[in-house]
């Protein structure tokens, strides 16, 4: 009998030698495209710099690029700063049945790899998009129990695709593949204590990382139980007590994980935005924050046991607090990264709304859903109901609107007309011959991609 790791493996090997079906094709490329542009937005955050810092001290070869940036570092640092980067203001892509972000991890492996194995455009959009599924299908084999006994399921399904992703830009075989998979399962890292913190979006860079080490050490010979998956002390047993393997090995080229992506309009938890979008609407309405009394969020009970922070202290916490979204949706009428800085996280207004807010967790209601009800001093009562947040798979963000978030997260890095050149590169990338215009446009004042 084959064992899970074979099974799967077989099944991506035989997906990456046939064309993307069209609708996975371009969600691959919504998906890319979204993730350049969180991975370039967060380019010269403190965390990056840390993480260059340390490749620096290292004296490691200047290889590869991270996007958004002049320095070069070696493969294993690239794939750890871009796949940090492109998670770290939790803006990047999310498979709401597992609450997966796939693609920050797997840009990074392709961004490592691209000058070793010098993709075609269709290979890398393959490569890429099958290793996003297959962290996919791992996800919902083990959830929801696996995130809910508190892993990061970024992290540790995370690695798994990506071993998947820098095998097939190896050119690794079937037995090869179920190798680096197997041995993968081995190398994952993620705790979801480590949210509102840099240390999380140091789990899908640390995956990207893992994933290419564990594809190389199978090509060159290395072996791990072949039954690590199903196992009693594997990976999946020991992450979950609930698992289904048919989730993960099949219906393969049948059931698309990927097509369930969806895509951020806020740069926050994902599950705090109904609760934004609730407080948008109630700003048209409100026209003096100083008014309001008191707020009153009926939501699903995954805001407050994952966004429940009432007093956040800086911008990673704030991401984790659906009450500050809510604050800032009423204080300033929009929410985008600007509400999440800093500085503007611990001033006196976002401070006394988020104190006269209150969660109030309803089994009933959606987790795309809110009712948010906001007491003013002068006895009115004003309320709102989202049926469905932005961003869900009900009310999916249209191509215009992930064109116009990811130009706000690219054009300060890298200028004025540098997002309708990525664009345009990511829509034909099918065609190129390789990576290279793409990469050359990913990087300050069109630096080329080669050394």
């Amino acid at each position: 009998m084959s064992s899970i790791a074979a099974t799967f493996a077989h099944g991506m090997l035989e997906l990456a030698q046939s064309p993307l079906r069209l609708d996975v094709s371009r969600e691959a490329k919504r998906s890319l495209f979204n993730v350049i542009g969180t991975t370039i937005g967060a380019c010269d955050h403190p965390g990056v710099q840390a993480i260059l810092a340390t490749a620096h001290e290292l004296g490691v070869a200047e290889i590869a690029p991270v996007l958004g940036r002049h320095e070069r570092v070696d493969l294993h640092f690239c794939a750890l700063a871009n796949g940090f980067a492109g998670h770290l203001d939790d803006f990047d892509d999310t498979h709401l049945a597992t609450v997966i972000h796939p693609a920050a991890s797997t840009l990074a492996v392709v961004t490592a790899l691209n000058l070793q194995t010098r993709p075609s455009g269709a290979a890398a959009l393959t490569a890429f998009a099958l290793g996003c599924e297959a962290q996919l299908r791992v996800g919902v084999a083990i959830s929801p129990e696996h995130y809910d006994r508190g892993w990061h399921i970024t992290g540790t399904c995370g690695v798994i695709g990506c071993a998947v992703t820098a095998s097939l830009l190896l050119g690794l075989n079937e037995a090869q593949l179920a190798e680096a998979i197997s041995i993968a399962a081995s190398m994952f890292v993620g705790q979801r204590e480590a949210f509102g913190t840099m240390t999380k979006p140091y789990h899908p860079g640390k995956a990207a990382a893992n994933g290419i080490a564990a594809a190389r050490l199978a090509q060159h010979g290395q072996r791990a139980a072949p039954d690590i998956f199903e196992a009693l002390g594997g990976y999946a047993r020991s992450l979950s007590t609930r698992v289904d393997f048919e989730r993960m090995t099949g219906a393969m080229g049948e059931r698309w994980e990927l097509l369930f992506n969806t895509y951020k309009p806020y740069p926050c938890g994902i599950v705090a935005h109904p609760a934004i979008d609730g407080g948008l609407a109630l700003s048209t309405r409100i026209d003096d924050v100083d008014q309001i009394e008191a707020i009153t969020l009926r939501c699903h009970p995954l805001v407050p046991e994952l966004m429940g922070n009432p007093n956040p202290r800086d911008g990673l916490q704030a991401r984790f607090s659906a009450i500050h979204g809510v604050a800032a949706a009423l204080c300033d009428k929009v929410v985008g990264l600007a509400q999440y800085d800093d500085g503007r996280v611990v001033r006196e207004d976002v401070v006394r709304v988020r104190a006269c807010t209150t969660l109030a967790p309803d089994p009933s209601v959606n987790r795309d859903e809110v009712y948010i009800e906001a007491k003013l001093k002068d006895g009115a009562i004003v309320s709102h109901h989202v049926e469905h947040a932005r961003g869900s798979l009900a009310r999916p963000l249209t191509d215009d609107e992930l064109l116009e978030k990811v130009r706000h997260l690219v054009e300060p890095h890298l200028g004025q007309g540098a997002i309708a050149r990525i664009a345009a590169v990511v829509d034909s990338i099918d065609q190129a011959a390789n990576l290279d215009p793409l990469f050359t446009h990913c990087l300050p004042n069109k630096e080329a991609v080669h050394a």
